[in-house]
């Protein structure tokens, strides 16, 4: 598996927020749903995106957005027009002023807004937990990121702006592999760019010893690697291998490692019911304990509490 696809391997929507709103100028929704990963294509008309932080975007037909939580931004005909409802976790909505604005836009099935032939539509799709998208993919994007039609083309569009308005047995699985496939499709035109801002592991994978390296903890994060060992398979010196890595990928060898290892071990604690010693034995840990304590130190929680949420 090429790296590209490790990254992207990972977004795996379970009950995704989705919905097609429609409205007519002014318009303006500030979100503050705190989801970790939401994607808007405009069908028509034109929508501003302003993060908290960044640049704000313009987003004409055909092209589409990526929002990575979970700070605050807003969607709007125009970057002057004032909110007029706030969306909140759990796809609750209400007015600026707090009241619900639950059933209030109801247009139909996952349609809200104006009206259903508003000069503006939008298809937006929301990832509800951190869990459903790979940490290590949350890391490599921007808060916001933008693809415009003459770089994007998707033949997932018109299957999922039509699967939306159904409302049919188990259709909630097919929005959400649909929307994992646009999600890919669209990250991984994005990475294509020349200019991507891929991340520093990424790039160092076209230098000659760097890549080497990379490719071989990646392959094989169960393997007990050392700098030594890993120096001879890249046919350099420990102190080259560990200088040269650190520039390029910034941080040491062993330190990557241990963060592939627990990404790994996140990944499957999420989507297996592997037992802790399994799971350890596979990413490269001598025992359940010892995934445990590394687990815990790095992310904050046990990896008993990382399934459960994700769960």
């Amino acid at each position: 598996m090429d790296a590209l696809a490790r990254l992207l391997e990972g977004p795996r929507a379970r009950g995704a927020f989705m919905i097609r709103a429609a409205f007519d100028p002014p318009w303006c929704l500030r979100v503050e749903d705190r989801a970790p990963l939401t994607i808007m294509l405009v069908v028509r008309g034109r929508a501003w995106i302003t993060p908290s932080e960044g640049e704000r975007l313009l987003l004409g037909a055909g092209d589409l957005a990526i929002a990575r939580g979970p700070d605050p931004y807003t969607c709007a005909d125009d970057p002057g027009t004032a909110p007029q409802a706030v969306i909140l976790p759990g796809g609750e909505c209400s007015y600026p002023d707090g009241r619900s604005l639950q059933g209030h836009w109801d247009l139909g099935v996952r349609s809200w807004g104006d009206r259903t032939d508003g000069s503006t539509v939008l298809l937006i799709g929301t990832y509800m937990m951190r869990g459903e998208i790979s940490g290590r993919l949350l890391d490599a994007l921007p808060p916001v990121l933008s693809l415009t039609r003459d770089v994007w083309d998707c033949p997932f569009t018109p299957i999922l702006a039509e699967e939306m308005a159904r409302d049919e047995p188990g259709q909630e699985v097919v929005l959400d592999r649909l929307l994992d496939l646009l999600m890919i499709s669209a990250l991984r035109a994005w990475f294509a760019r020349p200019q991507a801002a891929a991340p520093a592991w990424y790039r160092a994978l076209a230098d000659p010893v760097v890549g080497r390296v990379l490719r071989l903890l990646q392959d094989d994060p169960a393997h007990p690697w050392t700098v030594a060992t890993l120096a001879a398979k890249a046919g350099v010196s420990r102190a080259a291998l560990a200088r040269r890595f650190g520039e390029l990928v910034g941080e040491p060898p062993m330190t990557y490692l241990t963060g592939w290892r627990l990404a790994l071990a996140a990944d499957r604690l999420r989507e297996t019911d592997d037992t802790l010693e399994s799971i350890a034995r596979r990413v490269g840990y001598g025992s359940g304990f010892a995934l445990s304590s590394a687990f815990k130190r790095v992310y904050g929680i046990s990896p008993q509490e990382h399934r459960t949420r994700a769960a």
